[in-house]
């Protein structure tokens, strides 16, 4: 599996890439493999701000349906336009394919987030 060492993570499967203001949001490798063959995601949640930790939307796979939660504080600026026609991208490519754009402030508490190796710990792998 795949964890890029830029990018930070969340106990929840979720990874968050830190751009200036916004911030990229989408789900792990290890989350995709899990939930198999992704059908539909919904994301309705487009220019609300978002509490850290809340349910920002669903990801539903053909035998299962899993909660998205934010991994900060942020204002959801964008959602990816791709998956609403192409939800299995993120099965192809999660770290490619983010859900949502959000705006951040610098100021967020990031002690929670999780380091790709922190992660890998935490999910067991090598």
């Amino acid at each position: 599996m795949n964890y890029p060492e830029h990018l930070f993570y969340t106990k929840d499967h979720e990874w968050i890439s830190f751009e200036q203001d916004h911030a990229l949001i989408g789900i792990t490798d290890f989350a995709q493999k899990e939930l198999g063959d992704i059908v539909y995601v919904d994301i309705p949640c487009l220019n609300k701000i978002i509490a850290k930790e809340a349910i920002f939307g669903t990801v539903e796979a053909v035998k299962t349906v899993s909660d998205l939660f934010m991994p900060v504080n942020g204002k959801v600026i964008a959602v990816n336009p791709l998956l609403e026609t192409n939800p299995e991208l993120v099965n192809q490519d999660p770290y490619r394919c983010w859900m949502i754009k959000v705006l951040v402030s610098l100021a967020d508490d990031r002690e929670s987030l999780l380091t790709a190796e922190q992660y890998l710990a935490q999910i067991g792998g090598n």
